[in-house]
């Protein structure tokens, strides 16, 4: 298989797996994790969930450490498996999100679901919260967020350029948007039983710590420049850092 070949192939094999990986977490979460497998006996569900819940914060962390990104390199010869790592993370962070949504065994037999106005307004917040993510990730780069920046670089025979970290947008009001509006997506599906509340409690949790590791990275990449970034924008939004980001000129 040509360069240029392979290229396009895994091009179509990224964005295909991100957006079945992104329509099958919307669904799942609307719905309140409802499942798509056969029932299974409550022992069996949980041990197959946690071992879901654990496989994509662990490996999705490993992925973006420099052994992570070192082993998707090795999956193709020379430098086109390293101008291929964007694409080939996306691939497999969007396998990891359409097996732990596909796969979910329901453990909850009770759930609460919204009527009317009240639905209406879950609703619409969940709605939001995917447009906020959306904004987030066009934010940092979709062409990195999205895996184009790999296949492309190497249809077009060249290395890829990778951004410095986002100031502008909502990278202004806090410094992790993506993660910020994945916890929101998480928390904001209109029904709720047991199973949403540990997806739920767990992207949170991921949400909240997978920046820390994010952060080391970038102030060893980055040094007095990113550690200067630290100290003006805050972590997650707070009323000032969105005041602020609505009213530059205002203190």
């Amino acid at each position: 298989m040509g360069t240029k070949t392979l290229a396009l192939a895994l091009g179509a094999l990224c964005h295909l797996s991100f957006c079945a990986a992104v329509t099958i977490m919307m669904i799942a979460l609307f719905g309140g994790m409802s499942g798509y497998l056969p029932p299974l006996a409550q022992g069996a569900a949980i041990l197959l969930d946690v071992l879901l819940l654990l496989q994509f914060p662990i490996l999705h962390t490993l992925m973006l450490r420099p052994s992570g990104r070192k082993f998707l390199a090795s999956l193709f010869p020379g430098e086109v498996g390293a101008h291929l790592v964007t694409t080939t993370f996306v691939i497999a962070a969007s396998l990891q999100l359409l097996l732990l949504f596909l796969c979910w065994a329901p453990i909850g037999t009770s759930s609460w679901e919204p009527t009317g106005t009240p639905r209406l307004i879950w609703t619409v917040l969940y709605a939001t919260s995917w447009a906020l993510l959306a904004i987030a990730m066009t934010n940092a780069g979709l062409a990195t967020q999205m895996g184009y920046l790999g296949w492309s670089a190497v249809f077009k025979g060249r290395a890829p350029q990778y951004p410095t970290f986002p100031t502008h947008g909502l990278y202004r009001i806090c410094r992790h948007p993506v993660y910020f509006a994945m916890a929101l997506v998480s928390c904001t599906g209109p029904v709720w039983n047991i199973d949403h509340a540990v997806i739920a409690s767990v992207f949170s949790l991921y949400c909240v710590l997978g920046p820390t590791f994010k952060e080391r990275r970038l102030l060893a990449v980055h040094g007095p420049e990113f550690a200067r970034h630290l100290q003006e924008v805050p972590f997650f939004p707070t009323p000032a850092s969105c005041w602020r980001a609505l009213f530059p000129g205002s203190k």
